[in-house]
């Protein structure tokens, strides 16, 4: 049932993944208008459990997947994984200094980037969480964009595994920006509409993910590999630091296992 969806074209279902895994962040921020605050061990753990999701959809949605198509090409199959993984850290480690953001629980002073300090507290926490986005839609993109490529070891039911493991671990990014928001003050309404705008930035890379490797075949294996590093990245970077910095780190570390554990289930079962 899922293979037959391999003959719509991947633009749309890579659309329409992207717009599931956007509408879950939406979902997570949607939560202020029932909280103005959740517990910090339930913050953490979410947090954990994302991080767990996002490690296993590297290695089984991408990297994996880049080995096994690069095994036929005209270098040995560790060169495209290893440069495509090592450039998606560096190209998050790049945007990391660049791009102005704020990492919740943190004061204004704490904001990372080039002149931070400039913006308001709410578009910094929207960066932080648009930050983690950005690799999230380019898997989705790649993961169809394989799909429509024919290559053999790519499958539609894999791809969708993938989109729901990241929608699954886009809840608390949602959670992250909003409750912060409404505890300084701002209304429900617009603490939501932040919180929801950070996922947007996830259909744009997904679009622009699928339409390069579906033109440019040669580029699967190293843009797979791209996703996964730049992911890996976020959750070496800010993920797993930002679940233990309150001290729940038993809770947090459980948590990411289960999180791992969910979505290496979804790949295998699915995919």
């Amino acid at each position: 049932m899922l293979e037959s969806l391999s003959q719509y074209d991947p633009v749309l279902l890579t659309i329409l993944a992207s717009l599931f895994t956007y509408g879950m962040t939406a979902l997570g921020a949607a939560v202020v208008f029932a909280k103005k605050d959740m517990g910090q061990k339930l913050l953490d753990g979410m947090l954990g459990f994302a991080g767990g999701v996002m490690i296993a959809a590297s290695f089984w949605s991408l990297l994996a997947p880049g080995i096994e198509m690069a095994e036929d090409g005209p270098v040995p199959s560790w060169i495209p994984a290893a440069i495509g993984f090592l450039l998606g850290g560096f190209f998050l480690w790049g945007v990391d200094k660049l791009l102005p953001h704020l990492h919740p629980g943190l004061s204004i002073d704490e904001a990372e980037g080039i002149q931070p300090n400039k913006k308001k507290r709410s578009t910094l926490l929207v960066f932080a969480i648009t930050l983690h986005n950005i690799p999230e839609g380019l898997a989705v993109g790649v993961a169809f964009g394989a799909v429509a490529s024919g290559v053999e070891s790519a499958s539609i039911a894999s791809a969708i595994a993938l989109a729901i493991g990241i929608g699954l671990q886009n809840l608390p990014e949602g959670v992250a920006v909003s409750l912060p928001l409404r505890r300084e003050g701002m209304s429900r309404g617009k603490s939501f509409m932040h919180g929801q705008f950070s996922g947007m930035v996830e259909p744009i890379a997904a679009v622009i993910g699928v339409l390069a490797v579906t033109f440019i075949d040669p580029l699967l294996p190293y843009a797979l590999s791209f996703a996964a590093g730049a992911m890996i990245f976020v959750v070496a970077e800010e993920v797993i630091p930002g679940s233990q910095e309150n001290g729940n780190k038993d809770l947090a570390s459980i948590a990411l296992m289960i999180g791992f554990t969910v979505m290496m289930i979804l790949d295998v079962s699915l995919g």
